[in-house]
């Protein structure tokens, strides 16, 4: 038994009498940081490398056999000389995770004896089916959770080679980050509890490029220098929180009190008005409704004719137990101005992706690969990708990706075409007084301005089992994250920025968003997030048992605000401080800054690749502002723009006294429009970018 991961080892099994076709030479490239190797298939032989299943029965036909030891997540396989090959995989039945589907598509057939055998365990869906195929030199398999190949004669490991992040020769994104060839990347330890490391803030492209949205101050990426104080802001809840509450029939259609809960925000540039899609009714008893506003505060419900006389949008009978849903305006399709992605409570099953032209009435259901329950959905428009958030376990809550560049036909996904992906971490504190190690419950995305937004959803406890006992809410709260590739996310405030109260109110507890992040109104972000009291007087039926929906009733919807780019700034106090950027080059002629310094002044300078005052952008020729404004043009005596250095890489350096410098970026406009990301839209917007 040798391991094949460690280098391009062969390794030739000469047992192979049983079968009468020949067996096939075969690479393998195992998933991860997994490592395969070989061994012969023995009752009591263990059967994955990362799991301590022990082989219970051995068919006569296969006993004795080579076979590939490997991480149960899945591996790829390519066939270097002409066979026949034999998996192993459970029937695909309840609790059961099985990739016959996969096999049947890839032209497997299914072999009649055995029926089935008892792999390992003692349960039924433990046992395996045989399957076999003569693979051709060339063919290759993505293999998904769990199968256990046999009777090759010859297996070459081939681990992906991840190199250092400097030497990546991929795509280049739109900020001049040159991605890995390798895409999404497989290296996520899932064993550490390390923080996800984000390698472009140690290996920073040699020029930025800021063409795209305005530039945040949300982590270093920008930023070569400065002796400025960096500080993260936490958005402030609205004085007449909730704002939307269970009121209708519809809402409370399951008997119990009931609620609205995970609210998805969207500027609607149309109509003039947010929409808000949000669950109404108690969790996995609902369906999906809208309400809309012109102020983002006050609500109405649109009675629609999906279910005549409500708002609800999903067809009647459909009870979603999470969802993603995105307003396309991009799309020249008509038919599918709108996506929804739609989950079913219970284990592992596929989900649901739908289109609409309006966001009520959903066309085009397409079964999806296998999701967890509260699995999600949001769209990367700097790579133009749908991105499945989906539920996994391999650091207790935690989850996978998946891209695709279509959105229905890339919902048909298997195991192997998702990637472990984000988790908890050691940085996350667990909770006074809970013995539970916090665990990431949701994640969802936007794009604002030149990066993608996260909310994690981080759950800090009990359990299922104590809450419904209690008639409590999980502890679940919201924290930003931001990223730049869309992968990689960096956390550097680990404070809950939309809490749960902790007390006897509206919002005790189980804090959520439903997919949106935020939308833009005036001055400010607009976060729309849910939260649950509980029902501790109804956790015991009159008869003893026990009711577990309690837990999750009541819900309403709350709002949250936050200046426009107000995630992080940089403060001076009364002595001038300075912040110089890394390289960057534009495209655009105008700077403009968001700041607040009433009592103060914001500088700025222009420097050559060398380091010299490139004139007349000097500091002494700038006009320095002084006030409070979310975009404000900066400008120079003796230049009446930045023309002259359009496609050059510069270095901006800023000075700033008394006040607060949150974001800048140079326009194509003397109107200051950024040509970012606007997350959901607001009043002023015509589509998700500022244009």
């Amino acid at each position: 038994m040798r391991t094949l991961s460690i280098s391009l080892l062969t390794v030739t099994c000469s047992l192979l009498s049983t079968f009468s076709a020949p067996a096939p030479s075969i690479e393998v490239t195992p998933r991860g940081t997994n490592t395969c190797e070989t061994a012969v298939f023995e009752p009591g032989v263990r059967l994955f490398t990362d799991r301590p299943y022990t082989l219970v029965e051995a068919p006569s036909s296969l006993r004795g056999q080579p076979f590939l030891r490997a991480g149960i997540d899945g591996l790829r396989v390519r066939c270097t000389k002409p066979g026949t090959l034999t998996a192993l995989t459970p029937p695909d039945v309840p609790r059961a995770t099985s990739i016959a589907s996969s096999l049947a598509a890839y032209g497997f057939e299914r072999i009649a004896e055995p029926a089935s055998f008892q792999l390992f365990g003692t349960n039924a869906h433990e046992r395996v089916q045989l399957y076999r195929k003569s693979l051709a030199a060339g063919e290759t398999l993505r293999l998904g959770k769990w199968c256990v190949l046999l009777g090759f004669s010859e297996a070459v490991a081939k681990p992906t080679v991840q190199k250092p992040w400097p030497e990546n020769a991929g795509e280049q994104l739109y900020n001049g980050i040159v991605l890995p060839e390798t895409w999404p990347p497989e290296d996520i330890d899932t064993k550490s509890d390390a923080p996800m490391p984000v390698p472009y803030l140690d290996h920073p492209p040699k020029v930025i490029r800021i063409d795209t949205g305005r530039q945040l101050f949300v982590d270093t990426f920008l930023i070569d220098t400065t002796d400025l104080l960096h500080m993260y802001h936490l958005p402030e809840k609205h004085p007449g929180n909730p704002i939307l509450t269970c009121e209708t029939a519809l809402e409370r259609q399951t008997g119990i009190v009931g609620g609205v809960c995970r609210p998805c925000v969207w500027w609607h540039p149309e109509k003039q008005l947010f929409y808000m899609w949000y669950q109404a009714g108690t969790y996995f008893r609902g369906t999906l409704a809208l309400a809309t506003s012109a102020d983002g505060v006050h609500w109405t419900r649109p009675a629609l004719a999906v279910n005549p006389g409500t708002n609800q949008v999903l067809p009647p009978g459909f009870q979603p137990d999470s969802y993603g849903l995105v307003p396309d305006w991009a799309c020249t399709d008509a038919s599918q101005r709108f996506k929804l992605f739609t989950t079913r409570p219970g284990l592992p099953q596929p989900a649901f992706s739908w289109v609409s032209a309006d966001g009520m009435h959903w066309t085009g259901q397409t079964q999806t690969g296998a999701v967890g329950d509260r699995s999600s959905m949001f769209y990367n428009p700097f790579r133009e990708r749908w991105i499945y958030s989906i539920r996994s376990s391999f650091r207790g809550r935690s989850r996978h990706y998946r891209e695709c560049a279509d959105f229905l036909s890339g919902a048909k996904w298997t195991d192997i075409d998702t990637v472990p992906w984000l988790a908890a971490d050691r940085l996350d504190a667990p909770e006074p007084g809970y013995a539970h190690t916090p665990q990431l419950y949701n994640f969802d995305a936007v794009a604002y301005e030149s990066v993608m937004l996260g909310f994690f959803e981080l759950h800090r406890g009990p359990e299922n089992k104590h809450c419904a006992r209690m008639g409590l809410p999980k502890l679940n709260e919201l924290s930003f994250g931001y990223s730049r590739d869309g992968f990689h996310f960096a956390r550097p405030d680990r404070r809950a920025h939309i809490p749960a109260s902790r007390k006897d109110d509206w919002e005790r507890g189980f804090v959520e968003s439903g997919g949106n992040i935020c939308v833009i109104a005036g001055d400010r972000l607009h976060f729309y997030y849910s939260g649950c009291r509980g029902n501790m007087e109804g956790a015991i039926r009159p008869d003893g048992s026990l009711n577990s929906q309690c837990m999750y009733d009541p819900n309403a919807i709350g709002l949250a605000t936050l200046r426009r780019d107000g995630f992080a700034s940089l403060h001076a106090g009364a002595s001038t401080g300075h912040v110089t950027t890394r390289p960057v080059v534009f495209s655009g002629k105008h700077l403009f800054i968001n700041a607040d310094c009433p009592q103060g002044e914001l500088r700025a300078e222009i420097l050559g690749a060398d380091g010299t005052v490139i004139e007349p952008f000097t500091l002494a020729n700038c006009r320095p502002f002084t006030g409070d404004k979310t975009r404000a043009p900066l400008t120079w005596q003796g230049a009446d723009d930045l023309a002259a250095l359009v496609g050059k890489p510069v270095r901006l350096r800023f000075g700033l006294r008394r006040g607060a410098f949150y974001a800048f970026w140079v326009s194509r406009d003397a109107a200051g429009h950024s040509g970012g990301y606007v997350a959901g839209g607001g009043p002023g917007y015509t589509s998700h970018r500022d244009l």
